[in-house]
């Protein structure tokens, strides 16, 4: 199973509008066909990772609902949406829960894999939190199910390292999360996105085997400061990550990377 990740739209009310300079309806549908033409083939699932809505508006769901219907709904992939800093939960839920995308927190099927999609967001804030009622709903799916895990959601729940500033942003007070998944073999990685930039590390579990792996994911509209080397040399351009879960439980990524709208 494929599943194309693309993260951090920004998406606002006015289909002009700019964020970061930058228009990001356009650069959402540039991001859309650039990442397909560097696959071989499409993907069995669309995720986009959080922060969908900048102003967190009605309007700016109804530009992401439209840009599925007419983009992504025709070559009949399937999309899965978290929420982040930048959303409205109640709003996106309003607008997109007819749409027949899974929304946060869900439990989606992917073959002999399974992709659970985590809420982060905390009203009113910047960081991310995942409240006790979740953490619960996530210990009992890890329980009740035999096949390999992809877990998603938008706020890193681990710190990134060389004293970044995006480290006080991350998920809050994550040590209960961190428990269940290092605890449970069947989740095999954890892709976030938030960060707007290509990420990778590893956690050891306690009881020894394979690490706990994860990503995280580029913005389609605008790049922040890179913490670690970008392996496409292109850390300023926005991008999307391939994500290849084979049947033996083994997951495979690929970064991908393309020029702005606005660039030279």
């Amino acid at each position: 199973m494929r599943v194309l990740q693309l993260s951090d739209p920004h998406l606002l009310a006015d289909p002009r509008g700019r964020c970061r300079g930058r228009d990001p309806l356009a650069q959402l549908h540039h991001g859309w066909h650039q990442a397909l033409a560097q696959l071989a083939a499409p993907p069995d699932l669309l995720l986009i990772s959080g922060d969908l809505c900048q102003d967190e508006s009605w309007g700016g769901y109804v530009q992401l609902r439209r840009f599925l219907a007419a983009s992504v709904a025709p070559a009949g992939i399937p999309v899965a949406l978290l929420p982040g800093n930048h959303d409205h939960p109640a709003l996106l839920q309003a607008v997109l829960a007819r749409s027949g995308a899974a929304l946060a927190p869900a439990l989606v099927p992917l073959g002999p894999w399974d992709l659970l999609l985590l809420s982060t967001h905390r009203p009113a804030a910047v960081e991310g939190w995942i409240e006790p009622g979740q953490l619960a709903w996530l210990a009992r799916q890890l329980a009740s199910g035999e096949g390999p895990l992809l877990v998603g959601l938008h706020h890193p729940p681990v710190l990134l390292g060389s004293g970044s500033a995006l480290d006080a942003l991350a998920l809050q007070r994550p040590e209960r999360l961190l428990e269940l998944l290092l605890a449970s073999e069947r989740v095999r990685g954890v892709v976030f996105g938030h960060i707007h930039q290509h990420w990778q590390g590893g956690l050891d579990r306690p009881a020894g085997g394979a690490p706990l792996l994860l990503w995280g994911c580029p913005s389609t509209l605008a790049a922040f400061n890179a913490v670690q080397p970008c392996p496409l040399g292109r850390p300023d351009w926005p991008g999307g990550r391939l994500l290849e879960l084979g049947a033996t439980g083994v997951i495979r990524t690929r970064l991908l990377r393309w020029p702005p709208l606005d660039a030279d």
